[in-house]
């Protein structure tokens, strides 16, 4: 029986930067489109004939944060459960696998995927009632399906090196543009920018984690798109995923927040995972760089929302 320490190991918290980033940077774009916080500080907070203020923003972006948060959770045990029953995680290396170690039952690690699916989906129906946004329903539940069915299911879009893709569009464009748009009923240039950029950064950590796994992975039949790509073009892939984030702070900056430049501080954090993964590291040596990689974007993302804030 799996004890505490396990189950937390289980969650990959290390992962969980990705799912603090969006709301970070949705948050951001909503406080800057009605015009940043001195507009609340001198109670001119309009948007679109609406009015809003900072404690609204904030609930929301709590329910917001909740959501994205415990989809990633529910993610990580879906993916040990799925994994582990079909025999991929076998021969793994990085964090404790639950099921496939035998420290939990299958049954047990699906079940805590779920239970946070559900809260998720519980903090998720508050919002789109709050926000009266009801259309955001079905998102959620593409968002949860997503989840599921990256390793789970006949045919797992993990599977077929679709990962990246999925990751880009929900951790980036979903997580991001859902964030600003419940808090405040639009989007902006900054808005998609932030979305795009974060979404890359989330793509870059699901790469490099593949990266480690590609002769495991080809093992077990599982044709990511490291493993479609080849060693060396993936990791070329990743570097571009870590850089491209810091060429759209341009599009924030000419749609009238010059304070994101404070971003480029993240490529502080960002330069020794570039380094190991560059400079051939494989196995085990790829571990520290997943973990940097999530620090990066939460940097990244905490810089670029408190810029587009100001």
């Amino acid at each position: 029986m799996a004890t505490a320490a396990q189950w937390i190991s289980g969650a990959r918290l290390r992962t969980l930067p990705l799912a603090v980033a969006p709301v970070l940077i949705g948050t951001g774009a909503a406080i800057g489109s009605v015009g940043g916080f001195t507009s609340f500080i001198i109670g001119d907070y309009t948007r679109n004939g609406h009015d809003f203020s900072l404690p609204q923003i904030f609930l929301r972006a709590v329910l917001a944060l909740l959501v994205s948060l415990c989809l990633q959770i529910g993610s990580n045990f879906a993916n040990d459960y799925s994994d582990g029953v079909r025999g991929t995680d076998d021969v793994r290396v990085g964090p404790v696998r639950l099921t496939a170690t035998g420290l939990a039952e299958p049954s047990a690690v699906k079940r805590a995927a779920f239970l946070f699916f559900g809260i998720a989906g519980v903090a998720g129906v508050v919002l789109v009632v709050i926000a009266q946004a009801w259309w955001f329903l079905i998102v959620g539940a593409a968002a949860v399906a997503a989840a599921w069915f990256y390793t789970g299911g006949k045919k797992p879009y993990g599977y077929m090196g679709l990962g990246e893709v999925f990751v880009f569009v929900f951790f980036g464009l979903v997580a991001t543009l859902g964030t600003m748009w419940m808090q405040v009923g639009g989007l902006s240039l900054s808005g998609w920018a932030g979305a795009v950029a974060i979404g890359s950064l989330a793509s870059a950590v699901l790469m490099v984690n593949n990266l480690r796994d590609i002769p495991t992975d080809i093992e077990a039949d599982k044709i990511t798109l490291a493993v479609r790509l080849g060693e060396h073009r993936a990791r070329i892939a990743y570097a571009s995923l870590v850089l491209v984030p810091f060429a759209l702070l341009v599009l924030a900056i000419l749609d009238g927040h010059p304070a994101v430049a404070l971003a480029i501080l993240a490529l502080v954090p960002a330069l020794n995972p570039l380094k190991t993964v560059l400079r051939g590291t494989t196995g085990p040596g790829l571990i520290p760089p997943i973990k940097s990689t999530g620090l990066t974007a939460l940097a990244f993302a905490a810089l670029m929302g408190l810029g587009l804030a100001l």
